[in-house]
């Protein structure tokens, strides 16, 4: 970097001082308490690097990272798509600024990012990693060790890069709802009983070489008097890396059997499968926690005028911009859930309220309300809405809404009111400030609620106070409720569970979704549903297990042979055939035996596909168990019987796979 370089990072940073200071400042009297956060100034190439890298400066040499760092360029060359920001969970995190940005990116940057923070600091799946991850010192020192196995000169270092190969193609199959947990260097797999043979062994005084070369593991097994197999785990194990770094070996070619795995080996395996359990909580929040970040972006730039007059509209044209890219959009669907979660708290809040007048019941509710006059009387109070210099004196000091300290800083001139009228107000100010049914785009949200919901809130009102008057009624109405439910809703759940929780028919219906299939007796694409649960299984299928197959260690000893048996936990999807045969070799390199994969194929009879496509309906698929199997040298594939498969379907029930005990 050059001087001239230097100069222009040191006065971006300068510029930037008390924008990062004011942000954190609104951001704490909104409620939100992120982790802190260091701010770095990079140019366009360190942006690059740093998105490749997955937002951390240093990672273990591989040629992904290449790769991403180029897809990331072409992107911003020919595709028009430009990096804002990249933050990472870390305390305290490290969020990266692009210098080229303009004052209103780099204010819709900074906002967004203490969002981030926030939600790292309070998601209760990112504490399964660590309470304090130190993240960027871990992957410095996974990229330094792995480096000097590279450098080796016992070890090849193409060796090095295939067997991260090996590792990455399994990276995302871990246990990711549990907390990580190393795996025990000094651990063995489980030993197959083979009665008194071993002690006979034993007692010869053979060497270990001997012994292996002489009695392997397939002589000893055939040896078992009872001829049953011993089979682990006793229960299926999601962490398939996990397992293969305690149970797994290499395959020597020279000898055409299994060996332990080279210590570098092992211990590369458990760096990526420790690097794979840091990243999971930022792949299972992915819409939680981009619409949390836009939400408070969106209220701090836009209604709480951060962004200047003349930042606005560069503001607003980029934030329109990323809510409207096509294709899934985690900021569009998280935005809208989060305001959705809190329109309705804020509905509940206010038809409880109602409901507890004389005279209103849930029968006669949308007779006697006069909508108009609730949504006017809910306006937030003059003197809160538009605050300034002039307005001082309207504020009460000992009013629940006003920060008495900072009102008398104000009366000083110590404080910008101007600028910064919020910092006179406490949350609950700030609160009805931005109270979200009486903003004009949600103002008819009260209106729609129906009489189902109606009548479940009268039922569940365990609160007796009886209002004589709908203004006494609303009097008495917390407008804090809306958010203190987001963030209670944004310390325990993931993406599964949120959908799960919080998609409903109405919040479909508002916002146009809809479900498309491919249809075999056309040949194209249609809608097929706009109904909540076939929206809610199609998005959550995309979110369970990252997206991807979910598959499962169901037999280290399968065949009472050492062999690997996995299973594919059918949901509905296929797998790709010829992607699961690509994976099974790299599985085989991590056993270093046979491996095999149980799945449910579907297969469609040509003829009823005929007969469905004259009728313009869809053909019924016969469902078919198959195993995979790959002996290092050929692949082969088996019909099972459905007895054999029949535990891999999901039913109805558990489509979604989602634990009943994750929202207990």
């Amino acid at each position: 970097m050059t001087t001239t370089d230097e100069f222009e990072m040191h006065r971006e940073a300068e510029r930037l001082e008390e924008v990062v200071e004011e942000a954190s400042n609104l951001a704490e009297k909104l409620g939100l308490d992120p982790y802190p956060v260091n701010y770095w100034i990079v140019d366009y190439d360190e942006m690059n690097e740093l998105i490749a890298y997955g937002g951390f400066q240093q990672r273990y040499p591989h040629w992904r990272w290449g790769m991403k760092y180029d897809r990331q360029q072409k992107q911003g060359q020919f595709l028009g798509g430009k990096a804002f920001e990249i933050v990472n969970n870390d305390n305290p995190s490290h969020a990266f600024l692009q210098i080229s940005n303009s004052l209103a990116d780099q204010k819709a940057v900074i906002t967004h990012v203490e969002a981030h923070a926030d939600f790292f600091n309070n998601n209760e799946w990112f504490g399964l990693f660590a309470d304090n991850p130190d993240a960027a010192a871990m992957l410095a020192r996974h990229a330094e060790a792995i480096e000097e196995f590279m450098q080796d000169p016992e070890v090849d270092r193409s060796d090095v890069e295939r067997w991260i190969d090996h590792v990455l193609c399994l990276e995302d199959n871990i246990d990711q709802h549990s907390p990580y947990e190393a795996i025990d260097p000094d651990s063995d797999a489980p030993d197959i009983d083979t009665g008194e043979l071993d002690e006979e062994l034993g007692e010869l005084e053979l060497s270990e070489e001997v012994r292996q070369q002489v009695f392997d593991d397939e002589w000893l097994e055939a040896q078992t008097e009872d001829g049953e197999a011993a089979t682990f785990p006793a229960d299926p194990e999601p962490d398939v890396l996990g397992f293969l770094r305690e149970y797994g070996k290499q395959y020597d070619d020279e000898s055409g059997k299994a060996t332990e795995m080279a210590d570098w080996q092992k211990d590369v395996l458990e760096m990526i499968r420790r690097e794979a359990y840091y990243f999971a909580p930022q792949k299972i929040t992915k819409i939680m926690n981009e619409g949390w970040a836009s939400y408070w972006e969106s209220l701090m730039m836009a209604d709480e005028n951060f962004a200047d007059a003349d930042e606005f509209i560069t503001y607003a044209d980029h934030m329109s911009q990323v809510l409207g890219s096509p294709g899934f959009n985690p900021y569009s669907l998280g935005i809208e859930l989060w305001e959705y979660v809190e329109n309705t708290e804020n509905r509940r809040h206010v038809a409880e309220q109602l409901l507890r007048v004389e005279g209103i019941t849930w029968r006669n509710f949308h007779e006697t309300i006069d909508f108009e006059d609730v949504l006017a009387t809910l306006e937030p109070d003059e003197e809160i809405a538009n605050i300034g210099p002039d307005a001082l004196d309207r504020l009460d000091p000992e009013d629940s809404r006003v920060d008495a300290e900072a009102l008398e800083r104000a009366h000083d001139g110590e404080i910008d009111v101007e600028t910064y009228p919020w910092k006179v107000l406490t949350y609950e100010g700030m609160a009805q400030r931005h109270y979200s049914l009486t903003k004009p785009q949600f103002r008819g949200f009260l209106t729609r609620i129906s009489q189902s919901e109606l009548e479940r809130v009268s039922r569940y009102m365990f609160d007796d106070a009886r209002y004589d008057s709908v203004a006494e009624a609303l009097a008495d109405a917390e407008y804090t409720v809306g958010w203190d439910r987001m963030r209670e809703i944004r310390e325990s759940h993931n993406d599964v569970t949120f959908l799960d929780e919080f998609l409903t028919q109405e919040f479909v219906d508002d916002n146009d979704y809809f479900t498309y299939e491919y249809m075999r007796s056309s040949d194209d694409y249609r809608v097929t549903s706009t109904d909540h649960e076939d929206v809610k299984k199609k998005l959550m299928l995309q979110f369970t297990n990252f997206g991807k197959p979910t598959i499962v260690v169901a037999d280290g000893n399968y065949d009472n042979r050492n062999e690997l048996l996995l299973d594919h936990k059918f949901n509905g999807i296929m797998l790709d055939i010829e992607q699961a045969k690509d994976t099974l070799e790299r599985v085989f390199e991590l056993w270093g035996r046979p491996v095999h994969l149980r799945t449910i194929a579907k297969e469609y009879d040509e003829h009823d596909v005929e007969v469905a496509r004259r009728r313009d309906r869809e053909p019924e698929a016969i469902e078919q168990g198959r195993l995979i199997s790959y002996d290092g040298m050929e692949f082969s594939e088996t019909d099972l019987d459905w007895s054999e498969v029949e535990h891999l379907a999901a039913s109805e029930i558990d489509y979604d796979t989602k634990p009943e005990e994750w929202l207990a």
